[in-house]
């Protein structure tokens, strides 16, 4: 089995128990936090039409401010009280959507793109902020609640941006996304508790603790390599679907993408049902179910490439990667201690830079041969993610 980091049990005041009505809003505000960096995503066409120059430059600034977040901010929660900078993260996310909406030219819609995905990091604020505050029983429950709406987030947000830019404009969409997050500032000011941080390092030793970290702790390195090549897998597969469904084949328009990520929806659903199921089982096990899952699901796309076999693949793909990510999540944020918010940092940007890697790589391979290859390479990764799970943490 796994072996965990040892790390001692912080102390808190804090009331150690969380209603079904607060993480229920916490796993909202997740939601809309992450899918605010990909509203701009189905938008591009159309903002290069607008600012008659071409607009990739917006989604890249935008996953630059994520990254940025990350590295900069999460880590943060762990030396301040972490309810205080959710909502200080809120407002900001609410300004930054304004001035993108307003911006009167392609440089500034950047710039204001990447303070969008700055702030956009509140989702990996309340994954250790609900550790912390939740009872040691309920803690894999409220994970998974808050984690299946992050991933709801991140597959209807394409979605509705698209629908609603369609009809009112682009600019109306981030005008929409300022609304929504001074809605969830106004609601987490009512309900999210207070936490009560344990270090006292300064935020530059915090900085440099993380790689400390990456050193140090052998189950954080494996936990985050496992997850990094399924997300490497999953980001190949969204990248590339879109084009499959436009080539002759198929003869579809993009949105048709967007709507199998509401197929893919339903493993939002298995994977929480999946984990109640096998909760009594070692943990270690239920982690290797998940990836083998994901696994299974690009091998069974590449002969069956209809539109059915994509959506089922969708569906197995998307429970298997939330099986792993709730499991891992679970074991690593339980043993961090004090060090919640720099354990997801670690774990959450090693994904980030694997999906991106993934984007590009599927990318490149499908101008070069296609579907199969890039099913090909994205299974490759999910076996390597296999073998990494079968060997032990102390053989480090």
């Amino acid at each position: 089995m796994t072996e965990y980091p040892k790390t001692p049990p912080v102390m808190s005041t804090v009331s150690k128990r969380l209603s079904r009505h607060q993480i229920l809003v916490m796993a909202i505000a997740t939601g809309i936090a992450v899918g605010s960096q990909y509203y701009n995503q189905p938008l591009l066409g159309v903002i290069a039409k607008d600012m008659d120059a071409p607009a990739g430059i917006v989604a890249t600034t935008t996953q630059i401010g994520y990254a940025l977040g990350l590295i900069l901010l999460v880590p943060l929660g762990d030396k301040i009280e972490r309810r205080m900078l959710i909502l200080l993260q809120c407002l900001g996310l609410a300004v930054a959507m304004m001035l993108t909406s307003l911006s009167p030219s392609l440089g500034c819609l950047a710039l204001a793109s990447m303070l969008i995905g700055v702030f956009a990091t509140i989702a990996q604020q309340m994954i250790p902020h609900a550790v912390e505050l939740a009872s040691p029983i309920q803690r894999e429950r409220a994970l998974a609640t808050i984690t299946t709406g992050l991933l709801v987030g991140v597959l209807l947000a394409r979605t509705v941006s698209g629908f609603v830019g369609d009809w009112f404009g682009w600019r109306s969409v981030f005008m929409m996304g300022a609304s929504l997050a001074l809605m969830m500032l106004a609601c987490l000011s009512f309900f999210l508790p207070r936490s009560q941080p344990q270090e006292s390092h300064s935020y530059v030793q915090l900085l440099l603790s993380l790689f400390l970290l990456v050193r140090k702790q052998p189950a954080l390195r494996r936990a985050s390599a496992i997850q990094s090549l399924l997300f490497f897998g999953f980001s190949a597969f969204w990248t590339i679907l879109a084009l499959l469904l436009q080539t002759p084949r198929y003869g579809m328009s993009s949105s048709v993408a967007g709507m199998l990520g509401l197929v893919a929806l339903a493993g939002a659903v298995l994977a929480p049902l999946w984990l109640r199921i096998f909760r009594r089982i070692a943990p270690i096990h239920t982690i290797r179910s998940g990836v083998i899952m994901v696994a299974v699901s690009f091998l069974l796309m590449i002969p069956f490439s209809s539109l059915v076999g994509l959506c089922s693949g969708a569906v197995l793909m998307t429970t298997g990667l939330q099986v792993s990510l709730i499991s891992q999540q679970a074991l690593l944020l339980n043993a961090a201690g004090s060090a919640r918010g720099r354990f997801n940092t670690v774990f959450m940007a090693s994904q980030f830079a694997a999906g991106a890697a993934g984007s590009a790589a599927a990318g490149i391979v499908w101008l070069q041969g296609g579907w199969t290859e890039v099913m090909i390479l994205a299974s490759i990764a999910a076996l390597l993610a296999i073998i990494l799970s079968l060997v032990k943490t102390n053989t480090d």
